[in-house]
C-alpha cells in the first residue's frame, strides 16, 4: 500500500531545517549548472543543506546526500502592461528591492513541495503542511539568496565613508553665488555632468569616460592646479544630502560631507529646493555595467552577427567583470581547459568529488563554466518583449541571455581582496591569478593540470666583462613584450601628422579622429627587442670581486602549448604617472620563435663562481641606489628594497621587483642586511617534521624551506617544481645552478604559432574602461563582449593588450 504524501513528508521530518540567519540559501541558480527558478524544470533547493539543483541534477544530490525533501521554485513570465513606469534604482545592485530595474518581462512564482526519489508533490502553501516544513519554507522564501548576497555585498563593499578634509574644509569668500539652474563649465560649454567646488566655486565638468562620453577633466584639473580637495555634482543635491555626490580627490572616492549644508550655503545654495537631474556616480557606474552599449566598443562601426550554438555562450556583466570574461572565453577555447573541464570530466564526476558546499569548491565551478560556456544550453536566442506588443508576440532578437559566473567569481576572487570587488582589474593580473589558482587546485596531479599548457622556461644569460658568464633561469605564464616605438614603420606618415598637429594647434583648431595617425609596430620588433642584448650597470662580478657592466641577454627554454604575449601598452612617466601607448601592433596570423630559444650554457664560457662573502665583504652592501629609490618611490619598505637589489645583484628594478613580490612574506625580511649575510640559513626543526608528516624526505624537506626563506607553502610548490631535487643534484642556496627551475618536464615543440585570440582594452588604464575578447572559432573570428557574441568582421588585431597563440604541429 502507497504511503500518503503527508505521511511520507513527516517521515522525513528529520531531513528538514528551519534555516538560521547565518545560513547561506541558494534559490537563484543550481550550484553544478546555470539553471535558474525560469528553466523548464525550475529550481529544487534541498532543505536540509539549502542548496539549489536544476531538474536534470536534483537526483545527484539526493544519492550524494540522502536528503529527500526540497523546496521546488518555478517561475513563469506574466503579462505585463503596455504603460508599465520604469523604476529608478535607489541602491547599487541589481535585481534586488530598490536595485535597479531595466523593465524586464515579470514573471510568477509557484512553490512545490517535492520528496525524492519518487518526486511526490505536495502544494504550498498549505495548511496541511506540518508547522516545522511552513516555518522553513517561509523562513526561505523570505531570505535574501546567497548568489544576491555576494553580489550586493561587493557592490555595497566601498561604503562612503566621512571625508577628512569635510570638517576643516577652506571657503574662499569671493562673492560666488551659485543659481539653482542654469549652470555650465566655467572652462567649456559642457551643460551636464558638472561638479562644484566647495573651496571656491568653481563649477567644472566631470571626467571623460573611455568611450568619450563625459566631461572634459576640466575639475580634476582644477584640484591638480589648485589642490581644492571636495567637489560636490550639481544635479545630485536634493533636501537627502546624503544621497548627494561628493567626491574627494585626495582620497580619490566618493565620500560623506557631514557639513555639505553649510558648505553649499556658502555660495547662496538653498538645498531644499534643488530637484535631483543627474545621476550619482555610483548610478552611473551601475548604468554603464548593465547596459553596455554595443556600439560604443570594438567594431562599432560594423554590422555584427550573433552567433549562437555550442561554444558560442556569452558571459552577463555582473558588474565591471568584463576582464574575466574576456579572458575566460579565450582561455576556455584552449585544447587543454575544454579537455580537462568539459571533455573528460562531466558536471555528474566534479559534483561526486566535490565536498559537502560545492560553491567553494574550484574544481566544481570551473566544471560548471566549462559546460556552460562549451554545452550551448545556455546559447539561445533570447525572447524579449517588443514594447509595443504583449509578451505573447514576443520575437526573437539579436541576443542571448548568456551565464551569469557569479559563483566562479566568489570562488576564483576569495583569496584575492581585489577581484572580490565590483572595480575593474587587469585582464593580465586576472589570467595570472587564475592560472595559479589552477595550478595549486591541481597540485601533485601534473598531467591533469591545463595551466601547464601556457607555462614555459626562461633563461637570463648575463655575460661580465670579466669574460665568464651566469644563467639564471625563471617559469612564466606569460611573455610581456615593450613596445619599441623607434621602430615604428610608419615614420613618415607620423612625421607628417605631428606638423599638421602643430599647424592647427596653432591656428586654435582641433585634429579631427581621422586625422590621427599612430605609430605600427610590427610584432617582430617587439619580440626581438626582448631578446637583444641590454646592458647592466653596477652588476656585482664575483670574478672581479667589484661592480662592473654586464650584458644580459634572455631566451626561452621550452616553448609552450599556447603562448601569451603580452603588450605592455601601459608605461609610467615622469613622476610614475601611467600612460597609455596610442600605438598599433602589427600581429601576422603566423609567428615564428624558434631563433628565441635558449642555447643554455656553451663549449667554451666559463661561470661565473657562487658569490661566497668573507668577513670583509659580508660588512659591505652592494646596492644600486638608483634601483633602490625607484622602488622606494613605489611605496616598498627601503630595506626591503636593499635586499631585493642585491639578491638579484643589481640587474635592475623589474628584477629586483619580481624578488621582492616573491619575498615579501619571508620570515627574514625584516632582518637587517648584515644580520643574513654570510651566515648558515637556519631552519626550523617543526616546520621540517610538518613536511616529512606530508611525505617528504627530511633531507628536501630542509632544502625546500632553505630554497623558500622558512615558508612551508613555498617549500611545499617548490618541491612540486623540482621533483627531481636531491641533496647531491641540487643546491637550494642561491647559485648559478640553484637558481634553476625545473622545466624538464613542461610541454615543448617547435617554435610556429597561430594566432587564436585576443583581449583588448578601451581605456586610458587597466582599472577602468571595457574588455573586448576576439577568439578564432571554426576558422573564422567571433567577439565575444560580455554576453553578446557574432561573427567579428574586422578584429582589431593591431589593438590587443593580450594575445594568444596556439603551437602548430
Amino acid at each position: 500500500m502507497a504511503i500518503e504524501p503527508l505521511d511520507l513528508l513527516r517521515s522525513n521530518l528529520s531531513r528538514v531545517r528551519i534555516p538560521e540567519p547565518t545560513n547561506r540559501i541558494y534559490k537563484h541558480e543550481c550550484c553544478v549548472s546555470f539553471d535558474t527558478p525560469r528553466s523548464e524544470g525550475g529550481l529544487f533547493i534541498d532543505m536540509c543543506t539549502f542548496l539549489a539543483f536544476g531538474k536534470d541534477f536534483v537526483g545527484w544530490n539526493y544519492e550524494k546526500t540522502g536528503n529527500p525533501v526540497y523546496l521546488h521554485i518555478k517561475q513563469t513570465k506574466k503579462l505585463v502592461p503596455e504603460d508599465r513606469p520604469l523604476k529608478k534604482p535607489t541602491i547599487l545592485a541589481i535585481g534586488v528591492d530598490g536595485g535597479f530595474d531595466n523593465n524586464e518581462v515579470e514573471y510568477k512564482e509557484s512553490h512545490f513541495i517535492v520528496i525524492l526519489p519518487e518526486y511526490v508533490t505536495l502544494p504550498f502553501p498549505s495548511v496541511e503542511l506540518p508547522e516545522k516544513v511552513r516555518l522553513a519554507v517561509d523562513a526561505i522564501l523570505l531570505a535574501e539568496g546567497a548568489e544576491r548576497k555576494e553580489q550586493l555585498a561587493a557592490w555595497t563593499a566601498d561604503k562612503k565613508q566621512v571625508s577628512t578634509y569635510a570638517t576643516n574644509l577652506e571657503q574662499i569668500d569671493n562673492g560666488v553665488v551659485i543659481p539653482p539652474s542654469g549652470w555650465k563649465c566655467a572652462k567649456c560649454e559642457k551643460t551636464e555632468n558638472l561638479w562644484l567646488n566647495l573651496t571656491d566655486g568653481m563649477i567644472l565638468c566631470g571626467r571623460k569616460n573611455f568611450d568619450g562620453t563625459g566631461g572634459n577633466n576640466h575639475a580634476v584639473d582644477h584640484y591638480r592646479e589648485t589642490g581644492y580637495p571636495l567637489a560636490v555634482k550639481l544635479g545630485t543635491i536634493t533636501a537627502d544630502l546624503e544621497a548627494a555626490d561628493v567626491f574627494s580627490y585626495p582620497e580619490d572616492e566618493s565620500v560623506l560631507d557631514p557639513q555639505l549644508a553649510q558648505h553649499l550655503a556658502f555660495f547662496g545654495i538653498d538645498f531644499s529646493s534643488l530637484q535631483k537631474t543627474e545621476m550619482t556616480t555610483a548610478e552611473r557606474e551601475l548604468d554603464q555595467n548593465t547596459n553596455f552599449d554595443w556600439n560604443r566598443i570594438q567594431e562599432s562601426d560594423q554590422e555584427v552577427d550573433p552567433i549562437f550554438g555550442p561554444g558560442y555562450t556569452g558571459l552577463v556583466n555582473i558588474g565591471n567583470s568584463c576582464y574575466m570574461a574576456a579572458t575566460m572565453q579565450v582561455v576556455f577555447s584552449t585544447r587543454s581547459f575544454i579537455s580537462r573541464y568539459y571533455l573528460n570530466q562531466s558536471l555528474k564526476q566534479a559534483f561526486e568529488v566535490s565536498p559537502a558546499d560545492p560553491t567553494v569548491d574550484l574544481n566544481m565551478q570551473l566544471t560548471k563554466i566549462a559546460h556552460g560556456l562549451l554545452s550551448g544550453k545556455y546559447s539561445v536566442p533570447a525572447f524579449e518583449n517588443d514594447k509595443k506588443e504583449n509578451v505573447a508576440t514576443s520575437t526573437t532578437t539579436a541576443k542571448q541571455e548568456g551565464i551569469r559566473p557569479q559563483m566562479f567569481k566568489s570562488v576564483i576572487a576569495a583569496s584575492h581582496p581585489e577581484f572580490s570587488t565590483v572595480r575593474q582589474q587587469d585582464a593580465l593580473e586576472f589570467f595570472l591569478h587564475f592560472l595559479d589558482q589552477v595550478e595549486r587546485a591541481n597540485a601533485g596531479k601534473t598531467e591533469l593540470d591545463p595551466s601547464r599548457s601556457f607555462k614555459f622556461g626562461i633563461e637570463d644569460r648575463i655575460l661580465c666583462s670579466s669574460g665568464k658568464v651566469t644563467y639564471n633561469r625563471r617559469l612564466d605564464y606569460i611573455l610581456s613584450l615593450n613596445i619599441p616605438l623607434h621602430e615604428a614603420t610608419n615614420k613618415g606618415e607620423l612625421e607628417s601628422f605631428h606638423k599638421l598637429k602643430a599647424e592647427k594647434l596653432a591656428e586654435g583648431k582641433e585634429i579631427n579622429g581621422n586625422e590621427i595617425v599612430r605609430p605600427r609596430v610590427p610584432l617582430e620588433a617587439c619580440l626581438a627587442n626582448f631578446s637583444a642584448p641590454e646592458e647592466i650597470h653596477d652588476f656585482y662580478s664575483t670574478a672581479l670581486k667589484t661592480k662592473t657592466t654586464a650584458l644580459k641577454s634572455a631566451g626561452l627554454t621550452s616553448f609552450p602549448d599556447y603562448l601569451v604575449l603580452h603588450m605592455r601598452r601601459f608605461v609610467m612617466e615622469a613622476g610614475w604617472v601611467p600612460k597609455k601607448l596610442d600605438v598599433y601592433i602589427d600581429v601576422p596570423d603566423i609567428i615564428d620563435i624558434s631563433h628565441m630559444r635558449s642555447k643554455g650554457l656553451q663549449s667554451g664560457e666559463e661561470l661565473l663562481p657562487d658569490r661566497v662573502l668573507d668577513e670583509e665583504d659580508s660588512n659591505k652592501t652592494w646596492v644600486n641606489e638608483e634601483i633602490v629609490s625607484q622602488l622606494v618611490s613605489m611605496g616598498f619598505n627601503q630595506l626591503h628594497c636593499q635586499k631585493a637589489t642585491i639578491n638579484t645583484s643589481n640587474a635592475g628594478v623589474e628584477e629586483a621587483m619580481n624578488w621582492l613580490l616573491s619575498h615579501m612574506d619571508d620570515p627574514d625580511i625584516d632582518v637587517p642586511i648584515s644580520e643574513t649575510h654570510g651566515s648558515e640559513t637556519i631552519v626550523d626543526q617543526s616546520k621540517v617534521d610538518t613536511l616529512i608528516s606530508f611525505g617528504f624526505q627530511e633531507e628536501i624537506a630542509r632544502m625546500a624551506l632553505k630554497a623558500s626563506g622558512g615558508d612551508i607553502e613555498k617549500a611545499t610548490d617548490w618541491i612540486f617544481n623540482n621533483p627531481d631535487a636531491s641533496v647531491s643534484s641540487m643546491d637550494a642556496t642561491t647559485s648559478n645552478k640553484a637558481s634553476t627551475p625545473n622545466d624538464v618536464d613542461l610541454p615543448d615543440g617547435g617554435g610556429r604559432y597561430r594566432l587564436i585570440g585576443i583581449v583588448s582594452h578601451s581605456g586610458t588604464s587597466t582599472q577602468c574602461g571595457h574588455y573586448v575578447a576576439h577568439v578564432l572559432k571554426d576558422g573564422r573570428w567571433v567577439i565575444f563582449n560580455d554576453d553578446k557574441v557574432g561573427a567579428s568582421i574586422n578584429p582589431p588585431k593591431e589593438m590587443g593588450y593580450l594575445y594568444f597563440f596556439e603551437r602548430l604541429g
